[in-house]
């Protein structure tokens, strides 16, 4: 994965991320918009084939780097659990 911001002011933030699907970039915007902070939260993707996912991120004042970056770490303690969870029920 290769990310770059577009744009960044205090409160949005426009971030290119290439070579990632629909898979992440639902995930983040669905956890994005449950977040009290987050105003609005969605992704273009023009063509899966010949364009790269674009995230645009508003929030009610919050530094949109912060809240982004707390979203992945959701993300990976979901994970986590996800293994531990998964790990105990093969091994029973």
């Amino acid at each position: 994965m290769e990310l770059n911001i577009i744009t960044k002011t205090n409160n949005e933030l426009e971030v290119e991320l290439r070579g990632e699907t629909h898979t992440l970039l639902n995930l983040l915007k669905d956890l994005l918009i449950k977040d009290e902070r987050v105003e609005a939260a969605f992704y273009d993707m023009k063509h899966v084939s010949i364009s790269e996912p674009i995230l645009y991120l508003k929030t009610d004042g919050s530094d949109p780097i912060l809240v982004l970056k707390e979203t992945a770490a959701i993300i990976v303690a979901q994970c986590d659990e996800f293994i531990e969870v998964f790990s105990k029920a093969v091994n029973a």
